[in-house]
């Protein structure tokens, strides 16, 4: 079943404050054949491409991340937001809008030359995605791939993001 996810993401105003429109995946979700296809079309981002891991950031990177990593054979990196692993863990720092925060994986879940393709369900600013990228680095890891569901292109994340391969199945 080949679907326009474009027409499915309902758009919701003035969330989560006034002058956003939220991009809302959970049409998505809630349908088995369009959660289906959005998982297939990641997977078929990812053919060809020789990768190890794959990375997800809480949540929504949890929601596609793991099934594409079941479809593809491989392993699943959680990565949380400090304090949130049970196990040690490494850490990263990261600049928000208005504000920082930490993202964290445990400190085995990347060996020395292990590559990896992070999945995520939007790509914004790129901060987060960044930030990332450089924890994976900080521990040996290479990003091979970062695959997202939706692109914003009009706030610029793909030029954080300079240098990394780059796959967006839907952008605004």
């Amino acid at each position: 079943m080949s679907v326009d996810l474009r027409t499915i993401i309902r758009d919701i105003p003035d969330f989560p404050c006034e002058g956003v429109v939220f991009k809302d995946i959970t049409p998505i979700l809630h349908n088995p054949d369009y959660l289906r296809s959005a998982i297939d079309m990641m997977t078929d981002t990812l053919k060809g491409i020789d990768f190890d891991l794959i990375a997800g950031p809480e949540s929504r990177g949890f929601i596609f991340g793991v099934p594409v990593s079941v479809a593809m054979g491989k392993g699943f990196i959680p990565v949380r937001k400090a304090g949130k692993l049970p196990y040690k863990t490494v850490k990263k720092a990261y600049d928000l809008e208005y504000g920082s925060a930490e993202i964290e994986i445990h400190a085995d879940a990347v060996k020395k030359g292990d590559r990896v393709v992070v999945v995520d369900d939007l790509l914004a600013t790129g901060g987060t995605s960044k930030a990332l990228c450089e924890l994976i680095e900080s521990v040996g890891g290479e990003v091979v791939r970062l695959a997202f569901l939706i692109e914003l292109d009009f706030l610029n994340g793909r030029k954080v993001l300079d240098g990394y391969d780059v796959k967006s199945l839907v952008t605004f």
